[in-house]
């Protein structure tokens, strides 16, 4: 299953996957992603929280390389991924590569307090532009 939710406040969209993700489960996320990047403007962050995946469907990838087209064609600052079993990356770093523009900063942790911490320090930073 795919749960998608946009805080606008925040300007932070939460992506998570939980069980076993079939490819409908993540083409519907994909399509939830989009209805919800509407009128947001570039700049927003990402948190996909992965702590729960058993596993997804190879047919899904295409759907996963769609979220993050989406992401990228928004503008998204950056994406953080909270992944604790390395083996469970179900090519995410691959798809990246070629989805994902250099500018968009991805980073990685084992646990969500880690990512939050990460999260939390980039809202706080003072902006360089």
């Amino acid at each position: 299953m795919y749960a998608v939710e946009l805080d606008r406040s925040k300007r932070l969209l939460v992506i998570s996957a939980v069980q076993r993700v079939t490819a409908e489960q993540a083409k519907y996320a994909a399509q939830r992603v989009r209805e919800l990047l509407q009128g947001v403007a570039p700049g927003l962050r990402v948190l996909a929280d992965f702590r729960w995946l058993d596993s997804m469907d190879p047919a899904a990838a295409r759907h996963v390389a769609e979220i993050m087209d989406a992401l990228a064609e928004k503008g998204v600052a950056s994406v953080t991924r909270v992944m604790p079993d390395p083996h469970k990356d179900i090519g995410l770093n691959i798809l990246s590569q070629f989805h994902y523009g250099p500018e968009i900063q991805i980073a990685t942790f084992e646990t969500l307090a880690d990512a939050l911490q990460s999260t939390a320090g980039s809202v706080d930073s003072p902006s360089t532009e």
